[in-house]
């Protein structure tokens, strides 16, 4: 692989480019809009400090070309990784757009959170080469990538996406059936629901959740994953209490009003400076420099 593409550089764009550039590889990076393509120079720079900080060995110049260009974008590209907004009709678009500008042996790969890849694959010449390439936020700090693989991928593809994140200093982890989250999400989005079904019922705050949850289950999780954590607890222990807690969870299939009633308000997050709590600019930006430097401590920590 000498050549990559990203398409989309809004919230994981950047970062997946910085990397890709990292290893020393031709790196180009396109997105419709303007706005998003002016920002984009600051991720990229944000994420490649990060890079350094995290001791990745800079292979190259390491620089990404931007343009506004989809086809001069993907021209040569041995991967082309797509990051657009998570929805299938304009993830659909894009594919379809890009099935039609690559050459044939080149490999799509979409960095969706949970759209099953089989429906990414319809209408595509040549399904085979289509997968699933699930980065973690921030992509350039968390080492993990799900590899997906739809109805139609070849196993040849998967194979290949595996060596090539190996190659990056990565770490592929094979999704073995196509369910809509596939593993990281399903899991994260079991955990949000019981959190905010917490916080709903006033059962505790939102930062005491997050104090309990960041300094309790996470930080052994971090060590310690799920399926060892089973071992470590007992397994009889997990039964006794499963028992009798299973049925006292959080099991809605709706969205709670903590969540609709915000969107409604249009309070956000972080991007519109309030959702569960409130942000101003300079928060924002103390909040990303510390929370950069204690991520990159905990990979370092956690690969040593």
């Amino acid at each position: 692989m000498t050549k990559a593409a990203v398409i989309g550089l809004g919230t994981m764009g950047p970062g997946i480019a910085q990397t890709l550039a990292r290893t020393g590889m031709t790196v180009t990076a396109y997105d419709p809009f303007e706005q998003a393509r002016e920002k984009a120079p600051a991720g990229l720079a944000l994420a490649n400090t990060i890079l350094t900080n995290l001791g990745v060995e800079q292979r190259g110049s390491g620089e990404v070309a931007i343009t506004d260009d989809l086809a001069a974008c993907v021209e040569g590209a041995d991967l082309v990784v797509e990051t657009v907004p998570e929805q299938i009709e304009i993830k659909a678009e894009v594919f379809a757009k890009l099935d039609k500008l690559v050459s044939s042996d080149c490999i799509l790969a979409s960095n969706t959170s949970g759209i099953p890849v089989t429906k990414l694959q319809q209408g595509i010449s040549n399904p085979g080469r289509v997968v699933g390439m699930h980065w973690s936020n921030p992509p350039h700090v968390i080492p993990m990538i799900e590899v997906i693989a739809g109805a139609q991928t070849d196993a040849k593809t998967v194979d290949w996406m595996c060596d090539a994140i190996k190659g990056l200093g990565l770490l592929p982890v094979v999704v073995k059936k196509d369910v809509p989250g596939f593993v990281e999400n399903r899991i994260l989005y079991a955990l949000l629901r019981e959190c905010v079904d917490l916080v709903d019922q006033g059962v505790i705050d939102a930062e005491g959740l997050d104090t309990c949850v960041s300094w309790g289950i996470g930080y052994k999780l971090s060590v310690i994953g799920p399926m060892a954590l089973l071992d470590v607890a007992g397994l009889d222990i997990y039964q006794a209490v499963g028992s009798y807690l299973n049925k006292e969870l959080c099991n809605r299939d709706d969205m709670s009003p903590f969540v609709t009633d915000r969107v409604e308000a249009g309070k956000l997050g972080i991007k519109t400076g309030g959702g569960v709590y409130e942000y101003t600019p300079e928060k924002i930006a103390a909040l990303q420099g510390e929370r950069g430097r204690k991520l990159v401590a905990v990979r370092k920590a956690l690969e040593s």
